[in-house]
């Protein structure tokens, strides 16, 4: 199919099912199943096997005739982790059970990676799924959970076999959210607001056929939805001195008698590394296009994160005594984060979590020194020992 082709067959849909008179959930039903959710995913899973880069320009024609999205910012984890996971590592029916709902914004997802002990080395996990005939039970806390008070499923990663050594004794899971045993308390961060919980386990089941891939070969598959998530965080497509450094710099150009040679060089240092970025990011998603991600977005998210927190610190410099002011500390549990839309304190505090979430700097760059500069790798004393003999 050509592009022109593809173009046609948009209009064609549109005209048979007009964004004005259809309902939206049966609009975002129908586009699913004509294959023109993910373009780039196969025949018969919302897509229709076309190049990775030709999908912005769906969206924007589908915008531009006035179509309801699928709210893409209420399920961040279903659809930049979730559903490019269950993709690549799933069966034939848990694409075809949870693609669709996941696509159209029917289930939102959520992230169960996390755990008081096991964050920034994710390989540690101690939730425990043991086996109950045809299903497993689970026990265990999970923690930085985002969207999971709002949460249909989620991706689970958990223990099976506490007996061989920790890489490879975890199992990769689909499990229901709004079942029994599942206990979701919000956690208040600097900001005030609540956008993550933490997530305790208790006696919950989930059935053998919503294991994703093999029983142990859980941690192979968490790389991909982790690969994936940090493409997302530090790799998305933007326009030039858009987000964070386009409200610093408008913050600069609307404040003259606040500017000094010292922070018009900051400014400028890093308008020039967000440019590199955003650049860097494109190129990215090109080479995303042509197969699936590795760890090159790792290097993106970790620039994202520095560039962030620099930023929000230069504009509450910047801005003197007003920068120090805060809206408001009401405890809420927002939906989305829209750190562009809140004031300078907001942007100061917020971007702290940027070196956290999504891997932490320091575990990112390790993975940029050992899988892409190819240096050697740091000791790891626990690599061959079983588990459940390593001391915690």
């Amino acid at each position: 199919m050509t592009i022109d082709e593809l173009r046609t067959r948009i209009r064609e849909f549109l005209a048979a099912n007009d964004p004005a008179t259809t309902e939206r959930l049966e609009f975002l039903r129908a586009r699913y199943d004509a294959g023109l959710a993910w373009v780039y995913f196969p025949e018969g899973h919302g897509g229709l096997g076309l190049p990775h880069g030709w999908q912005t320009e769906v969206d924007q024609l589908f915008e531009q005739a006035g179509a309801p999205d699928n709210n893409p910012a209420a399920n961040v984890i279903g659809l930049g982790m979730a559903g490019p996971t269950i993709l690549a590592c799933g069966t034939e029916e848990q694409k075809k059970r949870f693609l669709r709902p996941l696509w159209t914004g029917e289930e939102i997802w959520c992230q169960l990676f996390s755990e008081p002990g096991a964050g920034s080395d994710l390989a540690d996990v101690s939730t425990r799924a043991v086996r109950d005939g045809h299903e497993w039970v689970v026990d265990g806390q999970k923690v930085w959970t985002s969207s999971a008070h709002l949460a249909h499923f989620a991706i689970l990663l958990a223990r099976t076999d506490p007996n061989v050594p920790k890489h490879r004794g975890m199992s990769y899971f689909l499990i229901d959210m709004t079942q029994p045993g599942i206990e979701v308390r919000p956690l208040r961060q600097i900001t005030g607001e609540a956008e993550f919980n933490e997530v305790f386990i208790t006696d919950a089941r989930v059935p053998d056929e919503q294991r994703l891939g093999a029983e142990g070969d859980g941690w192979r598959i968490a790389n991909t939805t982790l690969n994936t998530e940090r493409v997302a965080i530090g790799g998305r497509a933007s326009a030039r001195e858009s987000g964070l450094i386009g409200v610093v710099t408008d913050t600069w150009r609307a404040n003259p008698e606040r500017r000094t040679p010292e922070l018009h060089d900051r400014l400028l240092r890093l308008w020039v590394d967000a440019e590199v970025a955003r650049l860097t990011g494109l190129r990215l998603r090109q080479k995303l296009a042509q197969g699936q991600p590795g760890p090159e977005g790792s290097a993106m998210k970790l620039s994202f994160a520095r560039i962030a927190q620099q930023l929000s610190g230069l504009e509450v410099e910047l801005l003197g005594e007003e920068g120090l002011r805060y809206s408001d500390w009401t405890m809420v549990r927002p939906e989305r984060v829209d750190m562009n839309a809140r004031d300078a304190g907001y942007r100061y505090l917020r971007a702290k979590g940027n070196s956290i979430e999504g891997g932490t700097s320091e575990i990112l760059r390790n993975i940029v020194s050992e899988r892409i500069l190819g240096l050697p790798a740091e000791p790891r004393t626990d690599k061959d020992r079983p588990w459940k003999e390593v001391a915690r």
